[in-house]
């Protein structure tokens, strides 16, 4: 290994090192949970500033063979990471421990969850790629069931197994073609030899079973079948962290190996794009109509989370660059906009499970005003009302496919905005205007919830009262 080998891939070995740090403290060191806590903090800002003094001092090198990059987009993917690792681990101590589910490993875990995300997102070249994907997902599997007494817990972590080795199968399978019909594994390799590949057929099927397997992963539809039974059975804290962090992690794959082959005009891309927009169409109908149907807050943003997949791939049908940076600026908004709701909602939740149907939100403002007028923020984002981040964010998807001919793709991607007004804002009427039935235990939030809390208002407010922040960024 070289000295830039060395360089390159610093931010994802100083998270990995903190992660085997925070086991062995855990370890060794009794009552180590405020100190698991600081150390993991310590760890992903190390890992963030890491990242960005090798974006502004080796921006563009690549290293180990030319299978990771530095700098440009692998950058913001890292910012993204360790922002949704930070705010997840502000909120986790005082969640887990009301419910009862505070292990000092759930810290081990989500480190080297991130370390897995960030090496999809430092790639460039499918084998890296497929590693940190599948260190990513074996973490999730585990938080998934880290409730360990509690039923749907662990019916939640068999099922993201089951899922997830689903997913890999056809995904490494997928990759298998692909080198088959071109002799490579670089996504630049792929995009240069798709066009003269003597096997077109087995390349589409390749790049085909790499979509499936990448489309479990993000909860795509039709693979979301049991995502939303993940979701709900997870620790919310988890569910918030894996809806965004990890989505966010599968998409840095899927723009990695898609978006060079879209710049190729090899022979059946039009059929892929096709492809890819039928998924995203699926994805935002199915997702919203059927979270109209939900009277479980935690799950009803489970099936919002399909949804959003959905928009996120109209950047990907889209294939152009307005689309990329669609895509990229949806995550980030996403990240501060879903964890946020999320974190309302684990404040609230009571340790048998209790406060988690819309009844139980009847009546918030008189009950909780500071929070109901947060959650109400969180719902506007997510609804894509102006001036929020959601709102922008739909719109450069859907501008990006306008601009790319699919304005029939665009239509439907604000018909289904239209359709998630009912529940998203139903919401909101709920805590507002609706009489609260019976008793009710409310929640309380601690300097660390609250810090993570205030991260996520002022990421939703900022980024969508100045977009151009993100945009910029994202389009170098």
């Amino acid at each position: 290994m070289t000295q830039t080998d060395f360089l390159a891939g610093l931010p994802i070995e100083i998270i990995s090192a903190f992660a085997l740090i925070v086991m062995l403290t855990d370890a060794l060191v009794e009552r180590s949970t405020r100190l698991c806590e600081t150390l993991s903090i310590v760890g992903l800002l190390g890992g963030l500033a890491t990242s960005v003094y090798l974006h502004l001092t080796m921006p563009g090198q690549t290293a180990f063979g030319g299978m990771i990059v530095v700098g440009g987009m692998s950058t913001l993917y890292d910012a993204i990471f360790c922002g949704a690792g930070i705010m997840t681990v502000l909120l986790a101590r005082e969640y887990l421990t009301r419910v009862g589910g505070m292990y000092d490993e759930f810290y081990t875990l989500l480190m080297m969850s991130i370390a897995g995300m960030m090496l999809m997102g430092h790639s460039a070249d499918s084998m890296p790629m497929f590693v940190g994907l599948e260190v990513m997902s074996i973490c999730f599997y585990v938080m998934a069931g880290l409730m360990r007494n509690k039923l749907s817990s662990n019916e939640a972590a068999l099922k993201y197994f089951l899922l997830g080795a689903f997913a890999s199968g056809f995904l490494l399978y997928g990759i298998a073609l692909v080198y088959g019909s071109v002799g490579s594994t670089a996504y630049s390799a792929i995009a240069a030899k798709a066009v003269s590949t003597q096997f077109p057929t087995l390349f589409w099927v390749g790049i085909g079973m790499m979509i499936i397997g990448l489309g479990f992963k993000v909860a795509a539809f039709p693979f979301h079948q049991w995502a939303p039974d993940v979701y709900h059975g997870a620790p919310t804290v988890v569910t918030g962290f894996m809806s965004t962090a990890g989505k966010a992690a599968a998409f840095s794959g899927f723009v990695g190996f898609i978006a060079p082959t879209m710049a190729s005009a090899a022979p059946g891309l039009e059929k892929a794009k096709v492809i890819l927009a039928l998924l995203a169409v699926g994805s935002m109908l199915v997702g919203n109509i059927t979270a109209i149907a939900q009277s479980n807050v935690k799950r009803m943003l489970a099936y919002s989370s399909v949804a959003h997949a959905g928009y996120l791939m109209i950047g990907l049908a889209a294939g152009n660059a307005a689309g990329w940076t669609g895509i990229t600026y949806y995550l980030v908004a996403y990240l501060f906009m879903q964890i946020g709701a999320f974190a309302v909602v684990g404040i609230l939740e009571r340790e048998n499970g209790g406060n988690l149907t819309l009844d139980d939100y009847r009546g918030l403002a008189r009950r909780r005003p500071g929070l109901a007028l947060v959650m109400s923020l969180f719902m506007f984002s997510l609804t894509g009302i102006p001036p929020f981040a959601g709102f922008f964010g739909k719109y450069y998807l859907f501008s990006a496919a306008i601009q790319a001919d699919l304005t029939w793709l665009a239509i439907v991607g604000v018909v289904s905005s239209v359709i998630s007004v009912w529940f998203y804002l139903g919401l909101v009427v709920t805590m507002y205007f609706r009489e609260p039935l019976g008793e009710w235990e409310g929640g309380d939030a601690g300097i660390s919830t609250r810090t993570a809390l205030a991260l996520s208002i002022i990421g939703t407010l900022v980024i969508g009262l100045i977009p151009q922040v993100i945009i910029n960024i994202a389009a170098r």
